[in-house]
């Protein structure tokens, strides 16, 4: 099979027929009455509602890898709006002029990354079709140096992303372990679990979303002893940004940094932590609700807009706890 009719097959499979991306319950089949036969799926379809809360996330993460490789033009092409992207002042992220100074390996890294994202605001509005929302505003700019703020108690006071390679890997540290949670969390409200379905769709784009996380882990891992800024050490700030995380998502503790240290007990002192889990092994879930608080960079668990979206999210979201 050629990969264009492969792709074309994925997505009509993705999100399943047109008729079940409206709201509504689906039914499962149920022959003869009998009683060993599943039971009938109540379930309101959110799915749409789902991946266009996802479509939010993808345009933000494509976005921001595009321009670290001087790429953001390719995101008008794929539907996004580059014009929409803020970005710090002296840098355009455009026509090829990337990050100063980054390495082979790195550039390497973020070239990859940017493709799988945009590959999937491509496939997430191709199957949602009209249905699909517009790419809201982006901030790639004040949204991170209010983060660098809050992370550092104000030592790092105008925190770049495009600055220099530590800063772009700090920068991807923010948004990679968040996508894994949205997806893990998003999974139970899928409806569509069948073959090819919503279901087996996000479920990949979430391991995509953790082989990034994990990459990009371990690439400042290999760095940890550097300093970073201000006195602090790549180690240092990456718990920073995981304990601002942890901050805004609500009471529950569900972030970790790159060592053990001033992390759960049941993690190895003498061991790297490159794969966020709980006691069993398994990756963390966030609901929509705390991942709009990252984002937003909202410690009230009410905002709107904010953070990397400044005009708010595209989208009505209220059936998945945001108003």
């Amino acid at each position: 099979m050629s990969n264009d009719t492969q792709g074309l097959s994925t997505r009509r499979k993705f999100l399943g027929m047109a008729g079940m991306m409206g709201a509504g319950a689906v039914l499962a089949s149920c022959a003869n009455g009998a009683s060993n036969q599943p039971p009938i799926n109540t379930k309101p379809n959110l799915d749409a509602t789902i991946f266009n809360f996802a479509l939010n996330l993808e345009y933000l993460e494509a976005a921001f890898y595009l321009a670290a490789v001087g790429r953001l033009e390719a995101l008008d092409a794929a539907g996004g709006d580059s014009s929409k992207v803020i970005l710090p002042a002296g840098f355009t992220g455009k026509g090829g002029v990337a990050i100063p100074g980054l390495s082979t390996n790195v550039r390497n890294l973020a070239e990859e990354i940017a493709e799988d994202e945009l590959a999937h605001v491509k496939v997430i509005r191709s199957v949602l079709g009209k249905a699909a929302v517009d790419q809201p505003t982006i901030d790639l700019s004040g949204s991170f140096v209010a983060a660098g703020k809050a992370a550092s108690d104000g030592k790092i006071a105008n925190f770049n992303p495009y600055a220099n390679e530590l800063f772009f890997l700090h920068g991807a540290f923010i948004f990679e372990d968040v996508g894994v949670t949205a997806y893990k969390g998003a999974a139970r409200l899928l409806v569509d679990d069948k073959e090819g379905g919503n279901l087996e769709n996000a479920a990949g784009i979430l391991a995509v979303e953790a082989y990034h996380s994990g990459a990009i882990r371990h690439a400042l891992y290999l760095r940890r002893d550097e300093q970073a800024v201000a006195g602090l050490t790549v180690t240092q700030v990456v718990q920073a940004i995981s304990n601002l995380r942890d901050a805004v998502d609500g009471p529950t503790d569900i972030d970790q940094g790159i060592v053990p240290a001033n992390n759960p007990s049941y993690l190895r002192a003498s061991a790297s932590n490159l794969v966020p889990t709980d006691v069993n092994g398994i990756a963390f879930s966030r609901t929509p609700r705390q991942v709009a608080n990252i984002v937003l960079l909202d410690t009230t668990g009410t905002a709107v807009k904010g953070g990397f979206f400044p005009d708010g999210l595209k989208g009505d979201f209220s059936k998945i706890g945001l108003v």
